[in-house]
């Protein structure tokens, strides 16, 4: 959540920064909200001041009291009614976007950053289908609609990818996770999923947990409610899961194939720092994916989110976009975010600073996803990089039906 202390003190830039994500509205809901619980708090003291008598008291401070007792079971109904209201207020503002991010809320309104690699020139490009050997229609039988099974070399070729950047980023000094992947709500309220993604998530209500759409959920939360000793200071942690979306609200966009499934697995990068470091560790997690994406001789490019297309926890994210031939442009495989202390704050995670506890900036990071998987087969229509050869890839994946 954001430093509303902060923003009570200065509103003005915050509002405007807000207003970028479409979020001003909610700002000020909230600000009212705060002017009315800060109201209260002073009439509550007063109250519980008078409660507090010396000595044995006479019959008219008894009667008094009672009276007091009365009002002030008024005042505190009344404070935690406008609390409880300011505290659901406050889940609903996003964090404000860095100066940098492009307006817009559309993918047409990224800045793209850079071009790296030249486009196969393919006569008849095939798509990933017809590459690879996915079982759809029988993942449909047992599964439904957006569901694939990976059989046979192209399941090794996604076991290589993952397994690449896992060794790749563990040599950077990141320590490995294999976190849960069913988590309970106050995970997805830490890392800002919730409410503002509640749509995509699956919700299992008879345990009171969900299944996660990104290892960014549990991993956010290892340290949540600590201090961290400063010296401690960036934490690197790149972990493997699989991941779960509804996909609520793409009916009809990726109909076809593995592009736009329920179940992926990702290898995801995650960074807690104190906050001066946190723009230059938000440019590390975006090299260690170039350099994946680099290695793997796929074609790609880089642009900033404009504010309204962000998540609602970030300030600002870079996506890495790999070149699909069979339709002929960049797709997203990767997002690397910058949430300062959004998250944090949220989760209650804290490094102990010169002027005593202050929250950590959290980032996190796409390292390799199942659709880079996806792009090896159409850019190289079979053949496999030899990146991922020592990880048990084979030299070219061949589809053997029964």
């Amino acid at each position: 959540m954001i430093d509303l202390r902060a923003a009570r003190a200065d509103p003005g830039p915050v509002r405007a920064a807000l207003a970028r994500k479409g979020a001003a509205d909610a700002f000020d809901r909230l600000l009212e909200a705060d002017v009315r619980w800060r109201a209260l708090v002073p009439r509550v003291d007063e109250l519980r001041a008078k409660t507090k008598l010396k000595g044995k008291p006479t019959p008219e401070q008894l009667d008094e009291l009672q009276a007091v007792k009365s009002e002030l079971r008024a005042a505190e109904d009344a404070l935690a009614t406008v609390e409880a209201e300011r505290d659901a207020l406050a889940l609903r503002v996003p964090n404000p976007p860095h100066d940098e991010v492009p307006d817009g809320a559309s993918e047409d309104d990224a800045r793209e950053l850079r071009r790296v690699g030249e486009p196969p020139e393919l006569a008849e490009p095939r798509d990933h289908l017809e590459l690879g050997r996915f079982e759809m229609e029988r993942a449909a039988r047992m599964s439904g609609a957006r569901f694939g099974y990976w059989v046979g070399d192209t399941a090794r070729l996604a076991l290589a990818l993952y397994r690449l950047a896992l060794d790749r980023l563990s040599a950077k000094g990141f320590v490995t996770v294999l976190p849960p992947v069913l988590v309970r709500e106050a995970a997805l309220v830490g890392t800002g999923a919730f409410p503002s993604d509640e749509a995509n998530v699956y919700e299992l209500p008879e345990d009171d947990l969900y299944l996660a759409g990104t290892a960014e959920i549990p991993v956010a939360s290892l340290h949540a409610g600590e201090i961290l000793p400063v010296d401690e200071l960036p934490l690197r942690y790149v972990a493997f899961s699989t991941c779960f979306r509804r996909e609520a609200g793409a009916a009809g966009r990726d109909t076809r194939g593995m592009i736009r499934v329920h179940q992926f697995n990702k290898v995801e990068q995650f960074s807690l720092t104190p906050p001066e470091q946190s723009w230059d560790e938000l440019e590390l997690l975006l090299q260690n994916t170039e350099e994946l994406v680099h290695d793997l001789d796929l074609p790609y490019r880089v642009v900033v989110l404009p504010a309204g297309d962000m998540s609602s926890a970030s300030a600002k994210t870079y996506d890495v976009e790999v070149w699909f031939p069979s339709q002929g442009r960049y797709r997203e495989t990767a997002s690397i975010s910058n949430t300062t202390d959004f998250q944090a704050r949220r989760l209650q995670i804290r490094f102990r600073g010169q002027h005593g506890p202050e929250p950590v900036h959290m980032l996190n990071g796409t390292a390799v996803v199942d659709r880079m998987a996806l792009a090896i087969l159409e850019n190289f229509q079979g053949d496999v990089p030899a990146a991922l050869l020592p990880y048990g890839a084979p030299e070219r994946v061949i589809v053997r039906s029964p």
